[in-house]
């Protein structure tokens, strides 16, 4: 049997222009390039592909090792990865190592009195609309600001703002902008939780 984990998930977004961020324990889950390469873009769930594959690749070897990872992520994919179809997904380690004992021989060969566990279900947060959403009014509900801060923020006019929610489409610089302005928020959230908590040391 695997090793018992405490009761860290893995936890993955896909953001409205595309990114793509995967965490365990509140942790960027790494990528593990050095020990096993199927893709050079990142993660990816859902289906299949390269990208899936290096995503089960590395929550295995969170848990296991780099041999059983080796040998099962592409098993795992098929398993769990390809069913995660939502932008916002949740799976909890317990989960994984269940699956590692039910489906893998190493697992299987330490502990064979066992008894067989019922087939996983990934654990999903958020369910994938069937409606196609505006992506202008998701990124503002997002960021929690309005159109017009979205164009002064760009420094676009109001109007150009107002077309791409329309048209429901962004150009691409408008997109790199957005991520940008994303990115740099969230970089600014760790500063200032940085500086909390070094004002509560000095009061201390």
């Amino acid at each position: 049997m695997a090793t018992n984990m405490n009761n860290h998930v893995f936890k993955g977004h896909r953001t409205l222009l595309g990114s793509k961020f995967v965490t365990y324990g509140e942790v960027e889950l790494p990528s593990k390039y050095e020990l096993f390469q199927k893709s050079n873009s990142g993660f990816d769930w859902g289906n299949g592909g390269s990208s899936s594959i290096q995503l089960a690749f590395s929550i295995l070897h969170q848990l296991t090792n780099e041999d059983l990872a080796k040998d099962y992520a592409t098993e795992f994919t098929q398993d769990i990865i390809k069913t995660l179809n939502s932008r916002d997904w949740m799976l909890s380690a317990t989960d994984v190592l269940e699956w590692i004992d039910q489906n893998c021989e190493q697992a299987q060969a330490e502990e064979e009195a066992t008894p067989k566990i019922e087939k996983l279900t990934p654990i999903k947060t958020k369910r994938s609309k069937k409606n196609k959403t505006n992506v202008v009014k998701e990124i503002c509900k997002e960021l929690h600001i309005t159109q017009k801060n979205l164009a002064e923020i760009l420094e676009v006019p109001e109007g150009t703002v107002s077309s791409w929610a329309v048209k429901n489409e962004i150009p691409r610089l408008g997109k790199k902008a957005i991520e940008f302005y994303m990115q740099n928020t969230r970089n600014q959230k760790i500063v200032d939780s940085y500086r909390s908590f070094m004002q509560l040391l000095d009061a201390s």
